[in-house]
């Protein structure tokens, strides 16, 4: 059952009475809850970890075919301007220490989309001695992105399913 369908439940009905009264005049009613997710899934400012070759479809999906910006997400070259970030391509063990760094400087609520087979477990280079296996050992990821590159559809996709997790997640706290 739906998150939005079980808080509904808990209205009083008095309140229904008024929020109807309302939308008949054209005023909208919601909970802060929603109205907060709301806005986090139309102002999704990303920012760019882009290692190797995943971050050229990366750099694609702002580009005017797909063109993120319509979807409310925007790059930003701050991670202290960012809520999310997108990791792409083959994570280190020397450049792990950067990205948690990185991460760390986000403000909350932070989100973090593994993009490619090398972000996400390894990919090609996974038995290497200098690679981590997946950054989801650095920091906690919400979407992976599979593919070797992902097309910039995939990414589009990944990006659509964050805005769906964060409506779902329901609380202004995360």
């Amino acid at each position: 059952m739906d998150n939005f369908s079980e808080r509904e439940k808990k209205i009083p009905e008095e309140f229904k009475k008024i929020a109807k009264e309302f939308s008949e005049k054209g005023f909208v009613t919601t909970s802060l809850d929603n109205l907060v997710n709301w806005a986090r899934t139309g102002s999704l400012h990303w920012m760019t970890f882009g290692l190797a070759c995943c971050a050229v479809e990366m750099m694609q999906t702002s580009m005017p075919r797909y063109d993120l910006e319509r979807f409310g997400a925007a790059p930003r070259a701050s991670p202290r301007q960012s809520d999310v970030m997108i990791v792409a391509g083959t994570l280190t063990n020397k450049m792990a220490p950067a990205l948690r760094k990185v991460y760390d400087q986000m403000p909350e609520p932070r989100y973090v989309i593994s993009m490619g087979s090398c972000a996400n477990g390894g990919g090609y280079y996974h038995y290497s001695y200098s690679v981590v296996r997946g950054c989801d050992k650095i920091v906690p990821v919400d979407v992976y992105v599979p593919g070797c590159p992902p097309s910039a559809e995939a990414l589009l996709y990944g990006i659509l399913q964050l805005q769906k997790k964060i409506r779902r997640e329901g609380s202004i706290n995360r």
